[in-house]
């Protein structure tokens, strides 16, 4: 019987890791010790929730109305991108696959981008296209939520290493 503990990786949305894959063709590359000590430990599983879910890039920009990623997953709101289009389906389909591809490769928490309609963790935009915020969580953040996989944004990493220890 092997004792070796599992590597306990963090799952991280590609955009930040400098893939150009947002709604705009672009990255939010963040440049972090942090980061760079996971990459070397070989711990970051990288995905684009809408990407996977088989919108382009670029795309529209979509915003969840009315609710937020646990309405959208329960079917009580939708996500429309600003052609007035329901992208709901793809959002639920790059949840899953992103849930199960943390679930594959033992992610423990999850490094998502703050505001995105997938990605969000404590804020979304509001609905209205309009640039305004609401506390919320994405789509794809809901769902690792409500499997165990503890989400933090960019902005918390310090956080997200105090919560998996080395």
């Amino acid at each position: 019987m092997n004792n070796t503990p599992t590597k306990q990786n963090i799952l991280i949305s590609a955009c930040l890791l400098g893939s150009p894959v947002r709604y705009n063709g672009t990255d939010l590359l963040i440049d972090h010790p942090l980061i760079k000590q996971w990459q070397k430990q070989n711990r970051l599983i990288s995905i684009c929730p809408e990407v996977a879910g088989g919108l382009p890039t670029p795309r529209a920009p979509a915003e969840i109305v009315q609710g937020d990623g646990a309405t959208v997953l329960s079917g009580e709101s939708n996500v429309i991108d600003e052609k007035d289009v329901n992208v709901s389906d793809a959002f639920i389909l790059g949840a899953n696959k992103t849930l199960r591809l943390a679930k594959e490769n033992n992610c423990v928490a999850a490094v998502l981008t703050e505001r995105s309609p997938s990605c969000g963790s404590s804020l979304i935009y509001d609905g209205s296209f309009s640039g305004s915020r609401k506390t919320g969580m994405g789509v794809t953040t809901a769902l690792l939520e409500q499997n165990g996989i503890l989400v933090f944004n960019q902005n918390q990493l310090e956080a997200l290493q105090s919560y998996i220890g080395s």
